[in-house]
């Protein structure tokens, strides 16, 4: 494996957040850490020009599919990573829909060593709910020892909800034990084909009910509803240990937008409430749900889109421009809370933290082409579409990648 760390490095003429205010500064970095601000004249030392842009710490993505094992036709580790570096995500929490479903520590381990080896993202592998999506079994997750914490930080059934209550209770105890966050894809697959809304509202309900009753912790994934996200918050103010999370294209597109996804895109109200929730910091986490496939599979029906390359574009656009939220508001929902989450070390852009870092063009207006990808795959509903902000460089263990 290459070497995790590289030569020294100097940020130049980088903008950085203090607080409310933008301080204009060089970042000197070395072994990987931020070690001082100032300002600094060294030509022997590697420089990238930050030409005033705001540097931020990069970016960590709760719920993406990278499609190992089973479906790299779609998707592998390498283009997932790079399609998230040039999104300016560092870290992804990949979800066990694949083939086999990981079901297995052992699996969940060697798809995280596979990303060490890679050394470009930290890839951290969730092991599923129930064994296979069987919606009954949990008798795997016993096998969560202290052996693979580094690997393994989160457990969900995510692409369906478990039907039996008492086996998400059960699974739910078991993950709580051992330190995972439970990763809650809300959906009762009895009402999916006659109410989506109904099937996302009806089984969040339930899963609040009983995370409540009995002292749980769990993350509510790509919340999509106002009935929902409403609950959830209430649920919070009440004390209850839940978080949740919001999609890019949940925040930005209703139902008027024709593209299979899963939660479905919502009618005009629910994107209103969920954007504005996101933008009064109600909400915790903002998660793209990458999840590539095939030109065929989407003509096909598959619901999805590939997330990691426009998300932050998306959010800034309609958040900050649109609905003008503090960019330090949107970096906690993309960076800092997502780590806190997942138990990641803690980032700042201020000496002494680690050099994880994006500079992102607050004032660089594009339109999205999907020929640009690094990802595998090239389902998005923001083909053509314009957006302001970009990120210009990401910043991984001081390597510029």
């Amino acid at each position: 494996m290459a070497s995790k760390y590289s030569s020294p490095l100097l940020i130049k003429n980088a903008r950085v957040l203090d607080g409310g205010n933008a301080v204009n500064t060089d970042i000197l970095i070395e072994n990987g850490l931020i070690t001082a601000f100032g300002e600094f004249q060294n030509p022997s030392i590697q420089t990238l020009d930050a030409k005033g842009r705001f540097v931020l710490p990069s970016f960590v993505d709760m719920h993406v599919h990278l499609r190992t094992p089973g479906y790299t036709h779609k998707e592998t580790l390498r283009t997932g990573c790079g399609a998230a570096l040039r999104g300016g995500y560092t870290a992804l929490n990949a979800m066990a829909n694949t083939d086999p479903v990981c079901s297995d520590a052992v699996l969940a381990e060697q798809i995280y060593m596979e990303a060490q080896r890679m050394n470009l993202c930290d890839v951290y592998q969730s092991v599923s709910m129930t064994r296979d999506f069987d919606g009954k079994t949990t008798s795997h997750l016993n096998a969560l020892s202290d052996r693979y914490k580094a690997a393994v930080r989160c457990v969900s059934d995510d692409g369906r909800g478990i039907a039996s209550g008492a086996v998400f209770l059960k699974a739910l105890q078991k993950a709580n034990k051992r330190g995972l966050l439970p990763l809650i894809h809300a959906e009762d697959a009895a009402l999916s084909d006659i109410d989506m809304a109904a099937a996302e509202d009806q089984e969040t309900l339930r899963d609040l009910q009983i995370i409540e009753e009995h002292g749980l912790r769990a993350h509510f994934c790509h919340v999509s509803t106002e009935v929902s996200a409403r609950a959830i918050i209430e649920a919070k103010s009440r004390g209850a240990n839940v978080s949740f999370e919001v999609t890019p294209h949940h925040i930005a597109l209703n139902d008027k937008t024709t593209f299979s996804v899963n939660p479905p895109l919502r009618p005009e109200s629910d994107r209103a409430f969920i954007a504005n929730a996101a933008a009064n910091g109600l909400v915790d986490t903002i998660a793209t749900d990458h999840a590539p496939h095939t030109q065929n599979d989407k003509a096909q029906g598959a619901p999805g889109l590939v997330g990691l390359e426009t998300s932050f574009c998306v959010c800034y656009t309609v958040l900050c421009k649109g609905m003008g939220i503090p960019l330090k508001c949107l970096s906690d929902m993309m960076s800092a809370n997502p780590r806190r989450l997942l138990g990641l070390p803690e980032v700042r852009v201020a000496p002494g933290y680690p050099a994880d870092l994006v500079v992102v063009d607050l004032d660089r207006e594009h339109i999205i082409n999907s020929a640009d990808f690094k990802s595998k795959s090239r389902n998005t509903p923001f083909e053509g579409r314009p957006y302001q902000g970009e990120v210009t460089s990401t910043i991984k263990d001081g390597r510029i990648l």
